[in-house]
Formats: C-alpha cells, sequence, structure tokens
C-alpha cells in the first residue's frame, strides 16, 4: 500500500521486551490519520519478517543479518540472572560472570546474547523460548541469564533478578527494508529520534515559513544610532562654554 493510498495503516513489527507504546502514542498525536498496527513476532523471526513485506519497520535485537536493511541501534539493555528467591544470589545487590560458575544455566533457542563463553554449567535441556526456561528456572532445576526487559516480561512472585556485571549485553535497534524506506518510515525515525513536528522532517511542513518574520526586530538595533544623535544637539546646548545664562552681563573694564 503506498502512502497516498486512503485506508493506510503502519505496520510495525517488535521483538519480545521491547514497548513500543510511548513512540506509538506520539504517532497517534502526530498523524491521527494513519492507525499503527502492531505485530509481535519471535526475535529469530524479525528479519524474515520484514524482507517477506509483512512489516513497514520493527524492533529487533542486535546482532541480526542486516543484508538489505537499514539499521538505526537504539539502546543497550543490563544483563540479569533470573533466579528463585530463595537462591544465594538473591542475597546479593549485583554479581559476575564467576558467580555462577558452580549454578546450572539454561541457554534457551531464542537467545539473542552473543556469549563468546557461556556462563555457568550446561543444563541438562536447552529450552525452545525464553518463556520456557523461565519456568525451568521456576522450578529449581538452574538459572537464566537475559536482558533485564524480558526478565521483566516474565516476571514470577516467585523469581527475582540481579545484574551480572562484567555480561555482554542485547542492544536494541529499529530496522526496515532499505529500499522501502517510505515517507512514512521516515516519520516513525523522526519520532524514535525524538525530532519534533516542526523538524525538517516533520509531518507539517507548512509550519516551516511561519519562521520568516522573525527578520523583522533586526531593525531595532539600527534605531539607536538615530536617537543618539538626536540628543547630542542637546546635550551642546547645555553645556557649552560659549552659552552665557539669563541677566548675567558681561563685565567691562574699570576707568580709572
Amino acid at each position: 500500500m503506498t502512502d497516498g493510498e486512503t485506508g493506510r495503516v503502519f505496520r510495525l513489527a517488535y521483538v519480545p521486551g521491547v514497548t513500543p507504546a510511548k513512540w506509538v502514542n506520539v504517532w497517534a498525536e502526530r498523524i491521527p490519520d494513519v492507525p499503527v498496527t502492531l505485530v509481535a513476532v519471535p526475535a529469530a523471526e524479525v528479519v524474515g519478517l520484514l524482507r517477506d513485506g509483512g512489516a513497514d519497520a520493527g524492533f529487533a535485537r542486535l546482532p541480526i543479518d542486516r543484508d538489505g536493511l537499514s539499521v538505526i541501534p537504539l539502546y543497550v539493555e543490563t544483563t540479569v540472572v533470573v533466579v528463585p528467591k530463595d537462591h544465594a544470589v538473591a542475597a546479593a545487590d549485583e554479581v559476575t560472570v564467576a558467580d555462577l560458575a558452580d549454578d546450572e544455566v539454561f541457554h534457551p533457542l531464542d537467545d539473542t546474547i552473543e556469549w563468546a563463553a557461556r556462563p555457568g554449567q550446561p543444563a541438562f535441556t536447552r529450552p525452545d523460548t525464553t518463556a520456557d526456561a523461565v519456568k525451568l528456572v521456576a522450578s529449581g532445576a538452574g538459572l537464566l541469564v537475559v536482558p533485564q526487559s524480558l526478565a521483566r516480561l516474565h516476571h514470577r512472585r516467585d523469581l527475582t533478578y540481579r545484574p551480572v556485571l562484567d555480561a555482554p549485553q542485547s542492544q536494541v535497534a529499529l530496522t526496515w527494508p532499505a529500499d522501502a524506506t517510505t515517507d512514512l518510515v521516515e516519520d516513525f525515525i523522526g519520532i524514535v529520534r525524538g525530532r519534533t513536528v516542526n523538524s525538517s522532517r516533520g509531518r507539517a511542513p507548512a509550519a516551516a515559513p511561519a519562521a520568516a518574520p522573525a527578520a523583522a526586530p533586526a531593525a531595532a538595533p539600527a534605531e539607536k544610532p538615530a536617537r543618539r544623535q538626536a540628543q547630542k544637539p542637546a546635550q551642546n546646548g547645555s553645556s557649552g562654554r560659549r552659552a552665557t545664562p539669563n541677566g548675567r552681563k558681561k563685565r567691562g573694564h574699570r576707568s580709572r
């Protein structure tokens, strides 16, 4: 669907843990005539969805295969370890990878963290998803290291999490097909980057000429020399030495 057609929508994909609400709310205020359709997609499938035309843009977790895609890295997440509330790790404010050396740590198939060496001991299985891994942690079978947003997404009352200071981190990015950078995509990029509605890439280009009248006040400084010049004769008249005060006579020479 092209930008010029009626009934158009903007399709925005997002992976688990990403909350696009704040950007969608700004979109609704600025472009109310184009609704946003949100498409929840597993992290491993977002690239394929974009390449197949299933969404106009999407939030992904890096790294991804960037072939044919434009990518804007946005923010880096804290990495945390999810543990049962009665686990020893829960007593600490933060831990290191070395602190997990003796624990079994699950590595789900949808893990997006790039590990040079995975923490802890390999668990007895690799769960298909992070959600499955969280259930296993709750059963006491091991621990799980994930981006903090995923720990929040899968929060359970019997689990908690702590930052892992020296673990690799996950980065969230905005991505879209490079050959499909439409006006609507440009609009969304501007919103994500925090551009105002009156910026050069905003949706209200007609507002730009309003800045032209700002040149008018430039005439004000030119009036100052004129005023000073007008006051100068008055100052000379009141303080010149040759002026004789009223009622005062000049002294003549006395006759001897």
